[in-house]
């Protein structure tokens, strides 16, 4: 689950301009495209606010079936009404049955993603609002992606796996239901709160590669299954997704934090890029990555192997020695999946299990004041070429 794109896998070392050019900016970088009530990232401060509410305080406080409700509401909901509202979310998280036929039909070295991004959009044709464009039926999609994209994860890995899916257990979590749907065992209290909190700080991150795809789509008035597919397409391209992967590669290569100190130096020496490092929006500490580094202490030591949070934490050492770059949210959530014994290939698709939510807020926000997005360019190419014709090329 990574952000490369907006979190990266940053340059160690100095930080580039934004090249712009004769008013142009590459990426879009640092371009405000319109007006969003839903996700504020400050940058300078290093926070990071849900509708408001810093994600310090929802990630001690809340969990992620409360922080959908805020990103779709806009608040924090009441005692009565978040119970009403608990009861249709956690209740129906099976996929539908032809849902699972498709996932049986995918060749075994379909990715993860590649699977995600086909299985998202065949749920379209048997949600029973589908077509329907009212906004309580859009909040119904909304809840039933939400629900089931984590479902069509752990299905999909244990048909891999040659084994069958397992249904999860109604009025859980979200958290729960994956870890118990993807090993078939109790997940134990500590992990499941871990992986909540994942979900809480994958939840948004303003207008990213794959939000904007979503709102792009939406700007459209296409439907909302197609939204969210687009925006797995964007996740799926290593710029956006992976990066936390690569951390995991990086402090297995590394193998001690003795070592960490002469692999990092090394990495600066020739210039190469240090995974986990940098962001094109923050210039101080990722409010997120912070949390993270708690629970990658907490799970390493419950699990009785400190080794790679102890290599993490030398590698982070040495680039703040060295360098003017932070770690991001996916130096560390990395290890906290390591450790709650989740695959790798997994990374990416947690991510999107957990930015449903936000993609489906902003693509609800877009439809409530619509234009359709269509950017201009800079031309850069010839111009009154004369036509030659064929007979005489």
């Amino acid at each position: 689950m990574a952000e490369k794109e907006e979190a990266g896998v940053a340059a160690a070392g100095a930080g580039a301009g934004d090249g712009r050019s004769n008013g142009v900016a590459p990426g879009l970088q640092d371009v405000v495209a319109g007006e969003s009530a839903i996700c504020l990232v400050d940058g300078v401060n290093g926070r990071l606010l849900y509708r408001g509410y810093d994600i310090v305080d929802l990630a001690a406080h809340s969990t992620f079936e409360e922080v959908a409700y805020v990103l779709w509401y806009g608040r924090l909901p009441g005692r009565m009404e978040f119970a009403a509202f608990l009861d249709s979310f956690t209740g129906n998280m099976e996929l539908p049955i032809e849902t699972v036929m498709i996932l049986r039909m995918f060749p075994k070295v379909a990715t993860p993603m590649e699977v995600l991004r086909t299985a998202i959009s065949s749920l379209g044709h048997w949600d029973p609002d589908s077509g329907c464009t009212r906004l309580d039926a859009c909040l119904r999609k909304a809840i039933r992606l939400t629900e089931r994209l984590p479902q069509l994860i752990t299905a999909h890995q244990r048909l891999r796996n040659g084994l069958e899916p397992i249904y999860p257990v109604p009025g859980r979590s979200i958290a729960y239901n994956f870890l118990y749907t993807l090993r078939g065992e109790e997940p134990s209290p500590s992990w499941v709160r871990a992986f909540d909190v994942i979900l809480i700080l994958h939840a948004d991150h303003e207008w990213n590669a794959s939000t904007f795809t979503a709102r792009i789509v939406a700007s459209t008035l296409s439907d909302m299954y197609s939204c969210v597919t687009g925006a797995i397409g964007a996740l799926k391209g290593p710029l956006h997704g992976g990066a936390n992967e690569a951390v995991m590669r990086m402090l297995h290569d590394i193998g001690d934090p003795a070592k960490a100190e002469a692999w990092v130096k090394d990495a600066l020496a020739r210039k190469e890029k240090v995974p986990g490092f940098g962001h094109r929006v923050y210039k101080t500490d990722d409010p997120r990555a912070t949390i993270l580094r708690r629970y990658a202490e907490t799970l390493t030591r419950e699990g009785g192997d400190t080794r790679l949070y102890e290599t993490a934490l030398e590698v982070e050492r040495v680039m703040r020695e060295n360098t003017r770059v932070y770690p991001n949210v996916d130096f560390y959530s990395g290890i906290c999946y390591h450790m709650m014994q989740i695959s790798s290939e997994l990374f990416t698709p947690i991510f999107a299990a957990s930015r449903v939510v936000g993609w489906t807020a902003h693509i609800l926000e877009q439809w409530t004041n619509n234009r359709i997005i269509r950017p201009r360019a800079e031309y850069t190419g010839p111009d009154a070429l004369p036509y030659v014709m064929m007979s005489q090329r």
